[in-house]
């Protein structure tokens, strides 16, 4: 007979997302269980840059995180550009009220530091486990799981799905809307003749976005473009791969000098129907996927766990029902609804506008980002939305 455990909180997915839940819920009298399908985060070599905005930082300063971190480099500047068309912004601290705007890290560092974290906590975490089924049509959630080969399973008054969204459809009601865009992006490290320090660009193209984030003596290079082109580009030399993206960002940097591996991923508008059922919530790509263009994808899902945990730490642990009750996941799916529809919105927009090959368009997102430069109370919007969501709120 298969005997099945019962925790007050289950979080199937153990990411970075799912592992800032876990370590915001620590201080609380909440059993946690956090199931993770992959190894130990020290064997997971994945040397992804992450751009973590200001507002990030102070949520894992806030989980104990940060201080760990190797050498976060900081962007002071953000220079946003049209390819052939007139008009610039230039963004800085001073535009948000914050001392950086934020942050580029490796995303196996933050990963392995918030693993180690998560170990030192009282949550049980336990890696190579593999969620085949969840059920939420019982009087608590169910998740089954497979772990050294056993089948095992285990009931929560709250089920968190954190992982991809591949169990969120397991969940009545719950249904993705998705746009593919039929884009690429190519993600490498390059060395440049002049780097500008503490300078990030996102430079828009008719072909997609191209962003230079500053990180060590370089920039990490994240270079959208449509997937028949990038697959063309990826079999490029590095001589032709490094002229060409010259001829896309120009000459603010130099010459471009060297390009470490490429590697590439498809790119998609995804979000959930809905972010709630019953005694079970979606955070972080669980409930949406969005274009990196501004960077705000795991910048959201950080938001996501920080605000669901808050939700879940203000009633008592001793309540009748909770955590998980209706109540209290309407009260989070109404708190975070304006944020990530924002920042869909926002992102979206960016990128169809950018990339119409309509000459008037063009000439309106020139205009745009010339009064985006001139007019101060615009360009502060911008930076707090890309900083700190559509709420602008604050960690304390």
């Amino acid at each position: 007979m298969m005997v099945v455990e019962q925790f007050d909180i289950v979080i199937a997915g153990g990411g970075p997302v799912g592992m800032a839940l876990a370590l915001a819920l620590r201080e609380y009298e909440f059993s946690v269980l956090l199931l993770e399908a992959r190894e130990l985060p020290e064997k997971v070599d994945d040397p992804r840059p992450l751009a973590l905005s200001y507002g990030s930082r102070l949520i894992l300063q806030r989980l104990g995180i940060w201080k760990n971190l190797i050498q976060p480099t900081p962007i002071t500047t953000i220079h946003i550009s049209n390819r052939g068309y007139f008009g610039h912004t230039v963004i800085t601290p001073e535009d948000a009220d914050v001392p950086e705007l934020g942050y580029v890290v490796n995303y196996h560092n933050l990963y392995h530091s918030m693993g180690q974290a998560v170990r030192s906590s009282s949550a049980v975490y336990r890696i190579n486990a593999l969620v085949t089924a969840v059920r939420t049509d019982l009087p608590l959630a169910q998740v089954t799981y497979q772990q050294a080969g056993v089948t095992k399973q285990v009931c929560a008054k709250l089920l968190v799905l954190a992982d991809g969204g591949k169990l969120a459809e397991q969940i009545d009601g719950v249904r993705y809307y998705a746009h593919d865009y039929r884009q690429m992006a190519i993600v490498a490290n390059v060395k440049v003749e002049s780097a500008l320090p503490e300078t990030a660009f996102e430079r828009f193209t008719l072909n997609g976005p191209l962003a230079l984030l500053p990180a060590s003596e370089g920039y990490a290079l994240v270079w959208t473009m449509p997937a028949a082109t990038a697959n063309k580009i990826l079999k490029l030399d590095d001589k032709s791969f490094l002229l060409h993206l010259h001829e896309q960002f120009g000459n603010r940097v130099g010459d471009f000098i060297c390009v470490g591996q490429r590697s590439s991923f498809p790119l998609i508008l995804k979000h959930a129907s809905t972010i709630i059922g019953h005694r079970s919530v979606l955070i972080g790509n669980a409930a949406q996927t969005l274009h990196p263009v501004a960077g705000q994808g795991f910048n959201l899902g950080l938001r996501d766990a920080w605000e669901l945990a808050s939700e879940i730490t203000r009633i008592p642990s001793d309540t009748p029902g909770e955590p998980g009750s209706a109540r209290m996941l309407a009260a989070y799916s109404r708190r975070r609804q304006g944020d990530k529809h924002m920042s869909r919105l926002f992102t979206d927009s960016l990128v169809k506008l950018f990339t119409a090959d309509i000459s008037l368009v063009q000439a309106c997102n020139g205009l745009g980002l010339t009064a985006l430069d001139i007019l101060p109370p615009a360009r502060q919007w911008v930076a707090r939305q890309m900083i700190f969501g559509s709420k602008g709120w604050f960690v304390g």
